[in-house]
């Protein structure tokens, strides 16, 4: 059958496919909802471990429009487009201009990271951290795009305490010409910033960073909290000081944090509405209808394979983001900067396969079954 492949761990299995999915009217009117955007690899380039990232620049812009087309904002160069896991700062840096030139070609919503890996691996003093992120600062700016202060592996390693922390991300605020938005991104996205904000207890740490925002509200516009858990979140949430939305960077737990209780709600930057962009925007309008039953069919739906898209180690979730858009036809190829398309096993692969499927998130059954197909046997499983 054309649309069957044999899946290790699960055995054959037909693919059900979902059809095209309509774009959308727009952005949503109650949430904003960002999608953490992946890069195409150059194929033909030398994309391994070590070596400055290649990118096929039509294909990776042209996702961005994908995402564009279904309501959603584009979150660039964020650690879905692997900061620090392949892609070096020059070729960030003509990301963030090429998104950003398009975004304003469409009217889409952008924001970009800015953080310190233009920096040598290893010790780095705060003055030389305060300049890169100025660097980065600036080139953001320039580009059009909000900027994203992300968490910095070198000031996890370089700073002493708290103080540290509060001395460069005060004196950025304080710099800044436009409101930004705050990234606190957890270990288990990326175990070197364990400890960030100067405590391995979020508990603790979240008294530093909200201390930091209420000092600084006027020039913070939000912050993404991504440590996967709700409770947290939601707590932090009810503290934060007005003005300050939360984005939720929780790919576990999603559908409840942008649903929202009675003292308010999370918006998003989230990785996984890269991978159900055309689910999440429709989700996202019957949540603007008032629809919440409907909100909650389309999106809980998705948990399951989020769930196992960020299992850990979830720092490699970006090869399943990357797997599911080749299985999609966003792209032509499963390369990877860096080589990171290693990152997964196919046994894993092969589970995420079946719950996009049964998620509705791949258009195209026989395309997603062929290039599956080809995949798993040269993994060894006959098909």
């Amino acid at each position: 059958m054309p649309d069957e492949v044999v899946l290790p761990g699960v055995g054959r299995y037909r693919l059900r496919g979902a059809g095209d999915a309509a774009s959308v009217p727009g952005p949503p009117r109650e949430r904003i909802a960002y999608a953490a955007a992946h890069v195409v690899a150059a194929p033909d380039a030398e994309n391994v471990p070590d070596a400055p990232a290649v990118l096929d620049w039509e294909a990776t812009l042209a996702f961005r429009h994908h995402l564009w087309r279904h309501g959603l904002g584009v979150a660039e160069a964020m650690d879905t487009a692997q900061r620090g896991m392949g892609l070096d700062y020059p070729a960030v840096r003509e990301l963030v201009r090429r998104s950003a030139a398009q975004a304003r070609s469409v009217g889409g919503r952008i924001v970009a990271g800015v953080a310190t890996d233009q920096l040598p691996a290893g010790p780095a003093t705060l003055p030389s951290i305060l300049d890169a992120y100025r660097e980065q600062l600036a080139d953001v700016v320039e580009a059009g795009a909000v900027p994203v202060l992300m968490c910095s592996r070198h000031l996890a390693a370089a700073a002493s305490g708290v103080e540290d922390y509060l001395s460069v991300y005060s004196t950025l605020l304080a710099e800044v010409s436009s409101p930004v938005v705050v990234h606190w991104l957890g270990p288990m996205f990326d175990p070197a910033l364990v400890g960030y904000w100067g405590s391995p207890e979020p508990s603790t740490a979240v008294e530093t960073v909200l201390g930091l925002l209420t000092e600084h509200a006027e020039r913070v516009e939000g912050i993404k909290v991504s440590l996967l858990d709700a409770g947290f979140e939601v707590a932090m949430r009810r503290r934060l000081p007005p003005g300050v939305r939360m984005y939720t960077g929780d790919d576990f737990n999603y559908p409840e944090l942008i649903a929202g209780d009675e003292a308010g709600h999370s918006d998003a930057l989230l990785g996984v509405f890269a991978a159900i962009a055309p689910v999440a925007g429709r989700a996202l309008h019957a949540l603007d209808a008032g629809r919440r039953e409907e909100f909650h069919a389309l999106l809980d739906p998705t948990v399951p394979l989020a769930r196992h898209l960020f299992a850990a180690p979830t720092r490699f979730y970006k090869t399943g983001i990357v797997f599911l858009a080749w299985l999609g036809g966003h792209q032509d190829h499963f390369t990877m900067v860096g080589g990171l398309q290693s990152g997964r096993s196919p046994a894993h692969l092969g589970r995420l396969l079946v719950l996009a499927d049964e998620a509705g998130l791949l258009p195209d059954a026989s395309l997603a079954a062929a290039r599956a197909r080809a995949f798993f046997s040269v993994c060894g499983v006959a098909q």
